[in-house]
């Protein structure tokens, strides 16, 4: 985020009284610092544009501070300032990260230059290091925008054709589809790459805070507003401005927002003068923007000016056979930020997860995905590592369900619960176990008739009744 403050720390007041005359006079803004202590206290609170520290204070020395303020923020250059001339101090100064070392007594001027230099210097560090969270990002976002499903084909040509056009686009679908995603891709490939890209929820944000997040405000433009600040439209100068839930936006913000669109240009709250802004502005909803404005909740003007190019997103119901693609994702996800050990699902819990209706969409599948591999101890994730989509089949199956379905179910809870290191026989114990019941139940139908029983199994009575001795089934005729 742009800033023009600057912090003074120095335990001579005079000088911090030219220093803080000296930059308010060039419009920036002064933090002062007497000691060491406070001067670090301010420097975990604010965004600066540069420090300026002298290097021999009572309690921190500035070359103590410079190294703290390196390591906390090392992209905001330091200046120091000493009224020792020794070789040691520079040098030491210059290892520790100081931008610019400047000895007492100092010329105006000569600062001037040296907090112009760190200036020009703090920005064009701050834009690399966006360029390069901005290349990771997109890395990620090529991989997290998944879907070879023809809908989502469709979403990915106007993607393509709308990037480089630079006009408003209308992002709409149900809510946990991905529109901030494909607000970003739209900007990732746009000429705009490089800029920013500043999203803002219009329902999150209260609306008498709104205003000024969106546009900013002048010192004393209300009670507690002691300094400018910009707002997003200025903070996304030559990027892309991405207003999610715009529908929930108030009707009389809906009329300053038609204005930027209309004169690319912004007021600040309490201020006169209209500032030229370069952002363009990707919207984003979740609501039926036509029957709001039928409702006289939203604008015609300002949907229309909106409504450029429409992007509809398609629920994650209408594209099932993305759903592997997105689980396959997911869990490698997990696998990356959470060091769990999760494969993949078995071919059951997938087509589980394939078959359920996803009211919550893309993002109600990730939560679920990470929940269940989260508490899961085996490799595969299976059915009952997601009890809230079982379906109606397994959760009662003497309705209709086969005998063979009925018996997996039952035996991969059973398993579940083994534990697998004291066990070096489990073919037998399964066999018995299922053996058991299932020759008494015979016995039972035929009446205690081993030789029907026999034949009804397809062994020999003589098996039979070893079995029944074996596994100590009581005969009741």
């Amino acid at each position: 985020m742009k800033t023009d403050r600057i912090l003074v720390a120095d335990d001579e007041e005079s000088i911090r009284w030219v220093l803080s005359k000296a930059l308010t006079g060039k419009g920036f803004t002064v933090d002062l610092a007497a000691n060491g202590t406070e001067a670090a206290r301010l420097f975990r609170q604010e965004d600066y544009l540069l420090a300026i520290i002298d290097i021999k204070m009572p309690d921190l020395s500035g070359l103590d501070l410079l190294s703290r303020f390196h390591q906390e923020k090392p992209l905001v250059p330091v200046i120091i300032i000493t009224a020792e001339t020794t070789m040691k101090n520079a040098v030491e100064a210059m290892k520790r990260g100081a931008f610019d070392y400047i000895t007492k007594p100092f010329d105006l001027d000569l600062l001037d230059a040296a907090v112009l230099k760190a200036q020009k210097a703090g920005e064009m560090s701050g834009e690399v290091h966006r360029l390069k969270e901005e290349l990771k990002e997109h890395y990620h976002l090529e991989r997290a925008l998944i879907g070879q499903s023809q809908p989502m084909q469709e979403v990915y040509k106007v993607v393509g054709k709308v990037a480089p056009a630079d006009v408003t686009v209308l992002i709409t679908g149900e809510s946990g589809t991905g529109k901030e995603l494909v607000a970003r891709a739209i900007h990732f490939n746009s000429r705009r790459l490089g800029k920013p890209f500043l999203a803002i929820n219009c329902a999150a944000i209260p609306r008498e805070l709104l205003e000024s997040e969106l546009f900013g405000y002048e010192k004393g433009a209300f009670t507690g507003a002691t300094e400018r600040k910009t707002g997003k439209f200025e903070q996304a100068a030559g990027g892309t401005l991405f207003l999610d839930e715009i529908g929930d936006m108030p009707l009389e913000l809906q009329a300053k927002l038609l204005r930027v669109l209309q004169e690319r240009e912004v007021t600040r709250m309490g201020g006169s003068g209209a500032i030229p802004v370069d952002v363009r502005i990707i919207a984003a909803t979740n609501q039926d923007l036509q029957e709001k404005v039928g409702a006289r909740a939203f604008r015609e003007d300002l949907f229309y000016r909106l409504n450029v190019v429409p992007i509809v997103l398609p629920p994650l119901r209408e594209r099932r056979q993305d759903i592997p693609l997105l689980v396959t994702f997911f869990l490698q996800k997990c696998r990356e930020k959470l060091g769990i050990a999760i494969e993949d699902c078995t071919p059951e819990a997938m087509q589980l997860l394939t078959e359920h209706d996803w009211p919550g969409n893309v993002r109600e599948l990730e939560n679920l995905i990470q929940r269940a591999a989260l508490l899961s101890s085996a490799p595969f994730l299976t059915p009952s590592d997601f009890p809230s989509l079982r379906r109606e089949e397994d959760k009662a199956p003497e309705n209709g369900a086969s005998l063979e379905a009925i018996v997996a179910g039952k035996l991969e809870a059973s398993l579940l619960n083994m534990d697998f290191r004291q066990i070096d026989n489990l073919y037998a114990i399964i066999l018995e176990q299922m053996e058991r019941p299932l020759i008494r139940i015979l016995l039972e139908k035929t009446r205690g008739n081993q030789v029907r029983a026999a034949e009804i199994l397809g062994i020999n009575r003589n098996t039979l009744r070893k079995k029944i001795q074996a596994l100590g089934i009581e005969i009741k005729k």
